[in-house]
Parts: structure tokens; sequence; C-alpha cells
């Protein structure tokens, strides 16, 4: 789409810190972070929502949530299991859909969120 912000991030007619690239998705740090480590992930083709994809993107938001693991260990918020058992660290993943839902930009994207403690009151 001609306006969307994160097609024109996906076109690199807009910068971005690029974390992830691949033919599919592109990953990168968001500009106004909520927590140390917050990074969006999107699909380089267009879906204005989640509530817009078909059966045919399926692997693709399976590639997406797949992603999230990797992308958390990468940036130092992966669970690390303790010699107690206990998990230290963590991160969580978010795709706000539609108005209501806290979509502010019109083109699905999955937040990466997570670091030290001092964001967790937020959900």
């Amino acid at each position: 789409m001609d306006n969307c912000i994160f097609c024109k991030i996906a076109s690199k007619q807009i910068p971005s810190t690029i974390v992830y690239e691949d033919d599919e998705l592109l990953a990168f740090k968001d500009i106004n972070p909520a927590a140390p480590v917050h990074l969006l992930v999107i699909p380089k083709i267009h879906l204005d929502t989640l509530s817009s994809a078909l059966p045919e993107h399926h692997v693709m938001l399976g590639k997406m949530l797949g992603l999230a693991p990797q992308l958390a260990v990468e940036h130092g918020c992966g669970p690390v299991r303790q010699a107690d058992g206990q998990y230290t660290g963590g991160y969580k993943t978010l795709i706000n859909t539609g108005a209501d839902g806290g979509q502010e930009v019109y083109h699905l994207h999955m937040h990466v969120i997570g670091g030290p403690k001092l964001w967790r009151g937020q959900s």
C-alpha cells in the first residue's frame, strides 16, 4: 500500500534498525519501545490485520510466531532455567487487531517485548 509505513519499511523506503530479514518477514526495533527489548515482526506482504489472514497465510503466521523465541534469545530476554528449576528472563508476544484491540498501524505486526521487569506492569 502506498501510505503504509510498514510497507515502506519492508521496501527500505524508510530506514529502520533491522534485526532479522528473509523472503517473507522483516523484524526491526520499535522506534517507541515499551521495554528494553521491543521488536516488531511484519510480513513483507501487506495484510491489514490478523483477521485479514487467509488459510494461505497460515504457514507465514506460524513462521512469525516461531521467530519470536529466536529473536528473544538473540536480544537477551529469552527465558533461562536456573539450577533450582525456576526460570528467569522472558518476553511476551502481542498482536493488536482492530481499533478496539489497540491496533494503530494497519499492517499486521507482532510485538516481541522483554527485558528487565521494570516494564512488567504493562499488559
